[in-house]
């Protein structure tokens, strides 16, 4: 795999310290798979066009301007120049105003992730105040202004690379308390196979590696087949979907822990597993609630 390549600069500082990094993208965008429209007929490339909704016309660029709807068809006219003078500054400083705790930022805020890597001569400072976040366990909050708009950051280690997670202003994140929830009663024995069940369940960490995007690794295979074998490609009829019935939430979790606990059994020439978590069995657990 090719070395990171940095898209820029910044200075990061708090206090009276300064620390001039290198920033990178932390997720692969062009690996994204992406179709382009044709034209059914002779397979050439479709060009999108604005269409006038008054006189059906086809409008060119230098003819367009922007306009805010401010009553049902009703608009406001901007200018180039007016939206630029509206628009952030781009800075290529991030000045931390405070350190929280970093659990008491909820992942709903997080938007996009860079790494920072240190720029010359700044290999200690950037070492110190990433580790130093790491032993307090917090994050940096700051701001950041780049493409005409200002961005809300947190500066967080991962291991030894501090990251700046941009964040969704609270505005823009919708309050969970604004879901409606219905409040069941959760009986004893149900929430305790339900946290056997997780137990049987655990692991020591997330591993992103164990997990595959299976939709691109059909794509990929559906892609190849056309370009090299020149294959047409059978679609998978979707399996009908299942009647709306109420399960006994008692017998799923028992069902759940015996399918569990087959699954854990070692196949043959493998060898020992590590012995997981004791686990009571679901029928000793439905009579203790038997008996209350």
């Amino acid at each position: 795999m090719a070395a990171a390549r940095s898209i820029g600069s910044l200075t990061v500082s708090f206090g009276l310290v300064a620390i001039p990094v290198k920033l990178f993208t932390a997720n692969q965008s062009s690996n994204a798979i992406s179709f382009n429209l044709l034209h059914k007929a002779d397979g050439s490339r479709l060009k999108q066009q604005y269409i006038c909704q008054k006189d059906g016309a086809v409008v060119e660029r230098d003819d367009m301007v922007k306009g805010y709807e401010f009553a049902k068809d009703q608009y406001v006219r901007f200018a180039p120049e007016e939206i630029k003078a509206l628009e952030e500054v781009g800075s290529h400083a991030v000045e931390i105003s405070e350190f929280v705790p970093i659990e008491s930022v909820d992942p709903v805020y997080y938007d996009k992730t860079y790494y920072l890597a240190p720029d010359k001569g700044a290999a200690k400072p950037y070492a110190l105040l990433t580790e130093a976040l790491k032993q307090a366990g917090r994050c940096g909050v700051g701001r950041w202004a780049a493409r005409g708009k200002g961005y809300l950051v947190i500066l967080r280690p991962i291991g030894d690379v501090l990251a700046m997670q941009q964040l969704h202003y609270a505005a823009d994140v919708r309050r969970a308390s604004e879901v409606e929830i219905p409040k069941p009663e959760v009986k004893p024995a149900e929430l305790k196979l339900a946290q056997q069940l997780i137990d049987a369940q655990t692991a020591e960490k997330f591993d992103p590696d164990t997990y595959k995007d299976e939709v691109r690794g059909r794509i990929e295979a559906a892609i190849k087949k056309k370009v090299d074998e020149g294959q047409e490609i059978t679609m998978i009829e979707p399996a009908p979907p299942g009647e709306g019935k109420v399960i006994d939430l008692m017998e799923a979790l028992r069902a759940s822990l015996e399918k569990r606990g087959k699954a854990r059994e070692p196949a043959g020439g493998l060898g020992p597993r590590k012995a997981p978590k004791r686990v009571e069995e679901p029928a000793k657990v439905a009579r203790k609630a038997g008996k209350r």
